[in-house]
Parts: structure tokens; sequence; C-alpha cells
């Protein structure tokens, strides 16, 4: 009897070990049949997949605790986001369906040309708008950039040399400029070259100096905010608002004035854009806190114990490094861009069945306030997909 228990256990722990190798064989293949999809395949199913109509004050920037897609206006800084991840998709496709969608889409976004009360005008009109008038060359569009140029234009503070970021907390700051600023700046120099107005440039260059001149500390990394006095143009203080602490280096933060000083140079050739943009990147890639994956914590000096990572912050550092690696001698700007996109198709993207119009996920939106902490978030599917078309472009050279 007892070695009659002892065969058929024997059969039982065969067959159990055989069934679990098979399933983690079969997990497996799953597992690499989902990352191997082709990234551009991958963001245009994903783009077709949701029908998300267009609809005033319910522009998608992120996702709610309760997985609800959160619906802001076009007031909104992010609101130029998903209009541009259709352009985008567009872009990638020539699917007509999608374009009209984009269409839509960035009409809606129209009635903050007029809004002289943010910096943002960049992230909300060039990403929608921009785009929509680089592919189709549709003078309506154009129309449009330029009065929204115009508008930021007023925010722009001569003796400061900078264009104000923020008009709250009065009670702290007088003339608050955040590194995120450094992004809106392309509207204004394209704005130049498409109507030959250089004060849309000169304004935007000397921001971008300005900002090189007291954002960074010693080892290149930013601080977040610099309060100007708007009298004298001296600074008043240097402090955060969505890092860890005043001395810490907010991730995002980073990868704006990485991306920022990138595209600086690109329109100006001013070569202290370029060497700043090139000791950011050494500074961003050489720091101890960096993942092995290149998806950075959302600030790198974070504690060990509040780390969600920051996958917006990686997407923007990814687009940025293609085209400062075409500036560049350094092949790992390259290699990292690469191994940052793969890494993000591998372990960040979002279900393909998600019913959400969103591609990657994890991202970290505001950590300080704990809001949008590891979610998806429109900003980041905006630049993972000017990162892949960028890529694409190197590739095809």
């Amino acid at each position: 009897m007892s070695k009659l228990l002892v065969a058929l256990s024997l059969v039982v722990i065969v067959v159990c070990h055989q069934a679990c190798t098979s399933n983690q064989e079969t997990q497996a293949a799953e597992n690499q049949k989902s990352t191997s999809a082709n990234p551009l395949d991958f963001v245009i199913s994903r783009v077709k997949s949701v029908d998300y109509p267009a609809r005033a004050g319910a522009f998608p920037r992120s996702l709610e605790p309760n997985g609800e897609v959160r619906k802001v206006p076009s007031k909104d800084w992010t609101s130029g986001f998903y209009p541009g991840v259709l352009w985008y998709a567009f872009e990638l496709s020539k699917d007509p369906a999608i374009k009209k969608r984009a269409e839509e889409w960035t009409w809606l976004v129209e009635p903050e040309k007029t809004n002289d009360r943010t910096h943002d005008m960049g992230f909300k009109i060039n990403c929608s708008f921009g785009n929509a008038y680089r592919l189709t060359s549709n003078e309506d569009y154009k129309a449009v950039i330029l009065e929204s140029a115009a508008t930021l234009a007023t925010r722009y503070n001569d003796t400061v040399g900078c264009i104000r970021s923020w008009d709250f907390n009065r009670e702290t700051w007088d003339f608050p400029v955040i590194i995120d600023n450094m992004m809106n700046l392309e509207l204004l120099f394209l704005a130049t070259q498409y109507a030959g107005d250089s004060s849309y440039y000169d304004i935007a260059y000397q921001h971008a100096k300005t900002t090189l001149e007291n954002h960074f500390r010693e080892d290149n990394s930013s601080y977040h905010v610099v309060d100007y006095d708007p009298e004298t143009g001296e600074v008043r203080m240097k402090v955060t608002h969505q890092g860890i602490s005043d001395e810490s280096s907010w991730a995002r933060g980073q990868a704006w004035g990485l991306y920022g000083f990138t595209m600086a140079y690109r329109f100006t050739k001013d070569s202290s854009f370029l060497k700043k943009a090139q000791a950011i990147y050494q500074y961003m890639f050489s720091h101890p806190s960096l993942p092995g994956d290149l998806i950075p914590y959302w600030d790198y000096d974070a504690p060990d114990d509040n780390k969600p990572r920051d996958v917006s912050a990686a997407t923007v550092t990814a687009s940025a490094l293609y085209e400062l690696s075409d500036f560049s001698a350094n092949s790992n700007m390259r290699e990292h861009a690469d191994q940052i996109l793969a890494n993000l198709m591998k372990n960040y993207t979002v279900p393909e069945n998600a019913p959400h119009p969103f591609i990657l996920d994890h991202s970290t939106g505001n950590m300080p306030k704990t809001d949008e902490v590891d979610v998806p978030i429109s900003y980041a599917d905006y630049y993972f997909i000017e990162a892949l078309l960028r890529q694409k472009e190197l590739d095809l050279r």
C-alpha cells in the first residue's frame, strides 16, 4: 500500500510540474508577444480602438482613482495634448478618420488663443494647432498660432527677461518662472518663422538666456520655480512647487529643461543652450538614483519609501534625446532614448483593450498633493509618440 501511494505521489508531482511549466511557458510567450509588438502599430491600434468623441470641457487628462477619465476644459494646461496625440497618430497612419477626430478636438482648444492668464500657450496651442498646421498647411490653423503667440507675449517682462508663469500664490511670489516654461518658447520661435515678426524670437531667446543664468545649480540640476522682483529683475527666491523639496531635482523638471534647451538651440544655434542640454543629460544619466530601466522616480532625491515612477518624465527625456543626439557626437544619447522606448513598451503600456484613450501607464503628476500618482497621463502619451516619430525619422536616414 505504501509503495502504491509513493508511486501515485510521484505521478501527481510530475503532472503538476508539467502543468506549471506549461503555464509559465504560455505566460512567457504571451508576454513576449505583447512586448515585441511594433510600438507604432500599438499606438495606432490604441487610438483607433477607443471611441472618445470630441466634446467641450472633456479633454482627457488622466485617470481618476475610480478608473474614470479625468476630463478638463480647454483652459487646463493639458488640453492640447490629446489633439496632439491624434495628429501624431494621423501622421503615422494617414487614416482620414483619425484626422477628422484631430480636427474636431483641435478646434475645441481655439478659445485659448486669447487667454492671457496662463503661460501654457505652447502646450495648449502648439501641440494641437501647431501640429495641425505642420501637417495640413491650413492657414486657419496658422492664424490661431499667431494670435496665441501675441497673447503669450503680453506676459513677458523686459526687466526680468522672462515670461511670467503663474498668477496664483501672489502672497508668496511676485513674478514666478518655472522650468516648464521653456517648453512654451517653441510657439514664439515658430511665430517669428510664420509671420516674420522678430519680437517673438527676441522674447523666447531672452527667456531662455535668463533661465540658463538663474535656474540651475552647479551640478546642472534645476530648480522648479525662480521668483523675480518684477521692478528690478532680481531673483527673490528659488523654490519648488512639485518636487520633494526646494533643493531636490524634480524629475519632470529636469526633462523640461533638457527638452527646452535642445529646442532653443535648434532655433537659435546658441552654443550655450546646446552645452546646457548636454550638461543636463549628463546629470540625469549619471545620477545614482536613476533606475536600471531609465524610467525615473518622480524626484531624483525621493526617499526609498516614496518612489513612484514618472513615465511622463521618461517620454519627454526620450523625445529630447533623439533631437539632442542629432546635435551631439555622444552616441549614448541615442542608445538611452532607444532603451527608454523599449522599456516603456515592455512594462509601462496600458492593456490593449483598456476602455480609456490613454497609451502609457505609471506617470506621476503632482506627488506633493498626492494627485495623479501612478496613472496614465495625456502628456506622457504625447511625448511618447513624438519620440517614436523622431526615432523613426533617424532610422530612415
